[in-house]
């Protein structure tokens, strides 16, 4: 009974405390740009769309809630046929050593 108790408790508090593993840092600038380069080429009623859920992304940004943010570039992302994962990486800054 103990043993469930222990094995329990960690997974009960990490659910409280909202930890989730797919809530990556958002660029809100270069992913932003990435996905105004997209729209620009797309046709016009997806750009349209698209520019819609970047300029809330950036709104949301603006707001320090970059984790609304992040769905909704992603959502532009979907609608201008790109990978969302492949462009959060390509917009995360490259670490360097010295």
């Amino acid at each position: 009974m103990i043993t469930r108790f222990i094995a329990v408790v960690p997974i009960a508090i990490a659910a409280l405390i909202g930890v989730s593993a797919s809530a990556a840092p958002v660029d809100c600038t270069a992913m932003p740009a990435q996905l105004r380069a997209a729209a620009a080429t797309a046709k016009p009623d997806i750009a349209r769309k698209a520019l819609q859920n970047i300029n809330t992304g950036e709104a949301l940004c603006a707001a320090s809630a970059s984790y609304e943010a992040g769905h909704k570039f992603k959502a532009a992302a979907k609608l201008l046929g790109l990978d969302p994962a492949q462009l959060a990486s390509a917009a995360a800054p490259v670490a360097t050593t010295n």
